[in-house]
């Protein structure tokens, strides 16, 4: 469909991350836009705010007229939304072009210069972190986010005189293979979605798929010592970066007074003294990727310099609630357990002598079935967890997969409870420590603001 004889869009699925940076693309460009979300959340009233027609009910009369001319109308949803969904299959039987979020990404892709982000965990903030760099640069740029950035309070970025656009390419059912990257960041290849993939070489053989796909002018940047074999187009030009190794990497690494400092090696030029905005050690690395990305879209060093200090993170990525003399809460969106390994170690070096305690909210059957073991290993690095039920998305119940699976396999020794997301306020006020974290892609988040008020007498 021609985006200029296009009127209206709709959306199922309209409060997720993805989609949400999407409604307000539209919106940006004056079409109608309306859409259906199972809950109503912060975003979603938000939305409606700035002029999205969203309801909560999968019912076909509340679909407004709007949106029910098949000839000016574009359906979008996400692959989370089952095939049965009575509104879906309204859109299906009648004839409305119907595309996944992902392709609508791609069109972008192929009409402006893509900078993309992808791999297992790392992709949100670093493609956040990009867009902030070359949002204050000459170049500018455009930006689809998979997280609302706490520097300007969206998931999207717009600029009428750049032609680049940032996106975070979501491995979840192939998504990403809609896209034409002229530059892509690769950040990890941890095994995930094996609901979708079946085994780690399939998931594998999806991102070697993914980087076929990156224009024959363009750059990889992939993570140094994946297990990925790239398959690029002749022409591509490969990088590699880490922490401490590759074509990108830190030298220099200074940690103390509350900061991180290091100078950025870099094949299309060096820059001293970088500060980070988010002083933890995982970000290190996100920078690194994140500038390369920035140097590549053409943010010069002085630019670069004085950006990087000023990124504030990424909501629900090591996002700090509250911190006093006393105490420390904060809310990350890790949901698998490389990602949660990454961040209490992240933590344990910020906090070294402090009790750490961890609400743990697992996401998914599959991923819960599929790696417990991993979970439990990651979450024995804690000094206490706290394992709330299961969070489904789009899963029904597998006989057998609890939190219990996880809850059974920490570490002897580990302090440790199961609760009900009900209960969670009134064992919270029992309980002692100095350093409490909220961990999953669920919707524990939604208790965040509560537990930091009764945290805030401590």
């Amino acid at each position: 469909m021609n985006v200029n004889t296009l009127k209206a869009v709709y959306f199922i699925g309209a409060g997720g991350i993805g989609m949400s940076a999407l409604v307000r693309y539209f919106l940006s460009k004056g079409k109608k836009v309306g859409g259906y979300d199972r809950t109503p959340s912060e975003l979603t009233e938000k939305l409606a705010e700035e002029g999205a027609a969203i309801h909560y009910e999968e019912n076909v009369s509340l679909i407004p007229d709007d949106f029910k001319d098949p000839a000016t109308t574009l359906v979008v949803y996400t692959p989370a939304i089952p095939k049965e969904h009575k509104e879906w299959a309204y859109f299906r039987e009648h004839g409305f072009e119907i595309q996944k979020r992902a392709q609508v990404l791609g069109m972008l892709t192929r009409t402006e210069k893509g900078l993309c982000v992808a791999g297992t965990h790392g992709k949100t903030t670093t493609s956040t972190m990009a867009a902030h760099l070359l949002h204050n640069s000459h170049v500018e740029c455009n930006a689809f986010l998979g997280g609302i950035s706490k520097n300007y309070g969206t998931n999207l970025l717009l600029s009428d005189k750049s032609d680049l656009v940032v996106i975070e390419a979501d491995e979840f059912d192939r998504s990403f293979h809609w896209l034409t990257p002229y530059a892509t960041v690769i950040t990890a290849t941890d095994a995930d979605h094996l609901d979708i993939y079946g085994t780690h070489e399939a998931y594998l053989e999806s991102f070697r798929k993914y980087t076929s796909l990156i224009r024959p002018d363009g750059y990889l940047i992939i993570k140094k010592g994946l297990e990925l074999k790239p398959d690029v187009q002749p022409g591509v030009t490969v990088y590699t970066y880490s922490k401490e190794e590759g074509d990108f990497h830190a030298e220099n690494i200074r940690i103390g007074n509350g900061e991180i400092r290091f100078d950025f090696v870099s094949p299309l030029g060096n820059i001293k003294d970088i500060q980070l905005g988010v002083p933890v050690l995982v970000n290190i690395e996100n920078g690194i990727a994140a500038m390369a990305l920035a140097q590549i879209g053409g943010a010069d060093a002085e630019e670069i310099k004085a950006a990087m200090p000023t990124f504030k993170g990424v909501e629900r990525r090591f996002d700090f609630k509250l911190k006093n003399d006393h105490i420390a809460f904060l809310s990350d969106y890790a949901h698998h357990p490389a990602e949660i390994r990454q961040s209490v170690t992240s933590i344990r070096a910020l906090y070294p002598d402090k009790k750490i305690t961890a609400i743990f909210q697992p996401h998914l059957y599959t991923r819960t079935r599929d790696f417990y073991k991993d979970f439990a290993d990651s979450l024995s690095l804690l000094d206490e967890v706290i394992l709330l039920d299961i969070y489904p998305a789009r899963e029904k119940p597998i006989e057998g997969v609890t939190s219990r699976l996880i809850y059974d396999n920490l570490r002897p020794g580990i302090e440790k409870c199961m609760c009900r997301k009900e209960e969670l306020l009134d064992l919270l006020k029992e309980k002692r420590f100095d350093v409490l974290i909220v961990l999953g892609a669920g919707d524990v988040d939604n208790y965040v603001p509560q537990i930091c008020e009764l945290l805030k007498d401590r």
